[in-house]
């Protein structure tokens, strides 16, 4: 048993499963002798929902999957060669691609509207970025990815002179307030993915505190067993010196 073969099972897991299931594995790995490999398992996420429901996908749609990925690489060739018709039609696919794809996920998973548009998130972030997209390809994702570098889209044929030029003060007003925004939504994902943590590890808190509180009555209980066992044991040398001694004596009257 090593760490990949068992995150690999646990995060095929529905989340309200996982908690208990890895408790399991990282016991059954302490159990083994092998402290660091449980000390690894217990370090592994929660997933949440929309990070389960894309590692489901990654289980049970691979081929679609990999469809969509096929299309990020060809994406990702046709802006690094600035090829304006290839970055178009790689963008159409894009397109039909992800809509059938994150469908099928929905279908699968009964998501929340916040946890579907993380899972476009997520698809989105496969498509543009490489690394994204060997990890959505392992199916090991424990929260949503997202992309804040510059994603791919059509070369614009402007001269450059006019690419260059200053934009009006009110694109440059609404570009300010997008930043703002996706300022806001990134403080708010921190805070969710914060909160979120929170909720795991308050869970392995409950978790352990139970186990604990479960062994340590079980302990009691067998101390105080052992403690009358042990004055049965007592009693039992006491009779057992006795009859010796009796027995001694009753063995001298009868040779005398």
């Amino acid at each position: 048993m090593d760490l990949d073969e068992v995150a690999g099972r646990l995060y095929a897991l529905p989340p309200s499963d996982f908690t208990a299931a890895r408790t399991a594995e990282a016991r059954a790995a302490k159990e083994a002798g092998d402290a660091a490999l449980a000390r690894e398992i217990g370090k592994l996420r929660k997933p949440t929902v929309s990070a389960w429901a894309v590692n489901r996908a990654a289980r049970e749609h691979a081929d679609e999957l990999g469809e969509l990925l096929a299309v990020g690489e060809e994406l990702r060739a046709a802006w690094a060669a600035q090829d304006s018709d290839a970055l178009a039609a790689a963008t159409r696919r894009r397109g039909e691609v992800t809509g059938r794809l994150s469908r099928l996920i929905r279908e699968a998973a009964d998501l929340s509207a916040a946890a579907a548009a993380e899972v476009d998130q997520t698809l989105d972030a496969a498509v543009v970025d490489a690394d994204a997209a060997g990890e959505v390809r392992r199916g090991r994702l424990a929260k949503p990815l997202s992309y804040s570098g510059f994603a791919p889209a059509p070369v614009s044929a402007a001269p450059a002179a006019r690419r260059k030029k200053p934009p009006p003060p009110e694109e440059d007003e609404a570009r300010k307030a997008k930043e703002r925004a996706e300022t806001e939504a990134r403080e708010a994902k921190e805070r969710a993915e914060a909160e979120a943590a929170y909720r795991e590890w308050s869970e392995t808190l409950a978790e352990a505190e139970r186990e604990h509180g479960e062994r340590a009555d079980k302990v009691a209980r067998l101390e105080k067993r052992l403690a009358k066992a042990r004055k049965r044991l007592e009693a039992a040398a006491h009779r057992l010196d006795v009859a010796r001694r009796e027995e001694r004596h009753a063995r001298a009257r009868l040779n005398g």
